[in-house]
This record gives structure tokens, sequence and C-alpha cells, in this order.
């Protein structure tokens, strides 16, 4: 059995952060730092086919959830808060209503328990025609990965999956023929006639569309006991955007009374 590799910062009570689609754990050290000065033992955790963490052919939520699972085994935890951006938040709310006696507080960032359709194809395309023999420096991949990505932003993030796999030779960290062939499964649903009753609070961007106002009766059907927050001036990562304002409404939300 495989362990997911993962960055441990800080004591206190457990909070795993997962990352989003083409992430890793490192994309939140900053504000693991920050969440360790607040009394918490963050786990930054790589999923699978991310990051440091093992490669696989297989890869869908249920089989994140056991990854998740596992790592919790190994590390011999439980009550944990979890934290889970975009893919990362689908990941803990399918853990959330599937091992709810684990989980003491969870945190979604901007993403909705429905079903989104497939996209990030022309990211796809973009990291499928590098070729690390051409382009066999990082202003080289900037520049292929540029003729089909303008945002400079969405660029910077997926060049800090590269690396150099051995001398003179790059490579993605990620797992990017498995992201490719399983792309569809990264907007699956939460199962129907899910529920987590413990407390939770869903962020979202105020410029994002990723949780709509269609979106809340179906969060408090599979959540009862949530409220959203609205995070100004952000989109889809809200916590790099307004890192200030996420950090305040997620710290508030971990450490509130019961």
């Amino acid at each position: 059995m495989e362990i997911l590799h993962s960055r441990i910062i800080g004591a206190g009570k457990p909070l795993l952060i997962l990352h989003g689609y083409f992430g890793m754990g490192d994309n939140w050290k900053s504000h693991a730092n920050k969440f360790a000065e607040d009394g918490f033992e963050v786990h930054l955790v790589d999923q699978r086919n991310h990051g440091r963490s093992f490669h696989s052919d297989d890869f869908n939520y249920e089989l994140l959830v056991e990854d998740l699972k596992n790592y919790m085994e190994h590390h011999q935890l439980e009550n944990v808060n979890l934290l889970g951006h975009s893919m990362g938040g689908k990941t803990v709310m399918l853990f959330a209503v599937e091992y709810p006696e684990l989980v003491t507080r969870l945190l979604v960032a901007d993403i909705s328990p429905r079903m989104y359709p497939p996209h990030h194809h022309d990211i796809l395309a973009a990291l499928n025609s590098v070729d690390f023999s051409i382009q066999n420096s990082r202003k080289l991949v900037d520049a292929k990965l540029a003729e089909l990505i303008s945002e400079v932003g969405i660029r910077q993030f997926l060049l800090k999956n590269t690396y150099w796999r051995e001398k003179g030779q790059m490579d993605f960290r990620f797992n990017l023929t498995s992201l490719t062939e399983n792309n569809s499964e990264v907007g699956a649903e939460l199962p129907s006639f899910t529920l987590f009753e413990g407390d939770t609070l869903f962020l979202r961007g105020g410029n994002s569309g990723y949780i709509s106002e269609n979106d809340e009766s179906l969060i408090s059907a599979h959540f009862p006991n949530s409220k959203i927050t609205t995070i100004a001036n952000a989109g889809h990562w809200l916590h790099a955007e307004n890192p200030k304002d996420f950090y305040k409404a997620a710290i508030e939300f971990l450490i509130a009374e019961r």
C-alpha cells in the first residue's frame, strides 16, 4: 500500500489541506505556516498523480478518499479538520460523508457537490504539447504553454510542477497521462442522499462561478450544518488572490467555539 506524500508543519489539532487539480501541497505553504502559528498540525498532502505522491493509471474520488483514509491510518490521525480546494474540495466532501466520525470540521474552497462538465481542455492540450527534448528549460516550456494559455498566472501555477528528473531532463511532477485520460472524473458529483452533519464552511470567490446561488440548496441538503461565505475580489484561486480575507474566514471557522 502506497502512502501519500506530505509536508507536516506545526503541532496541535490536525488540519489536512488538499490541493486542486494540477496542484500540490506546497501551493499552500504560506497558509500552512499561519495555521501552524494558530495551533494546528498542518498536513500539506499531495494527492495521487500530483506533487511527490505516487502515480497511478486509476484516478477517481473513491480512490482519492481511500488514499486519504490510508494516510490518516498511517499517521494515526482521527478527529481531523479537512480543508480542500476545488478537486481537493471534492475529495474532502466525499471523505466526510463516508467517514463522518473522523472529521471535526470541514472547509471546502470554491467547489460545490454538483457535477461539473469536463473542462481544462486548453490546459491539457497545452501541457501535452510540451516536448521536454525540445523545451528543455522553464523559459521554453512557458513559451510553449503560452501558445494555448494566455493567462500568466495559470502558466506560473503549472510551471511549479516542472522539475529536473535527472541531469538535463525536465519533466512534470504530475502524471499527465493519467490526468488527461481521467479528466472527466474531476467534475464528478457527490453521490445522492449522502450526508455530513458536522460543522462545514464553504468559501467561494466573489468573482468565481464555481458556487452559484443554484448550488445553495444542494449544499444544505448534503451539509445541513453548513454556511457559505463569499471572499471578495477573488476568483477560483481565492486563497491566492485574496489570502488575507480567505485566512481570516478559515481560521475564525476552525477555532470557533461549538
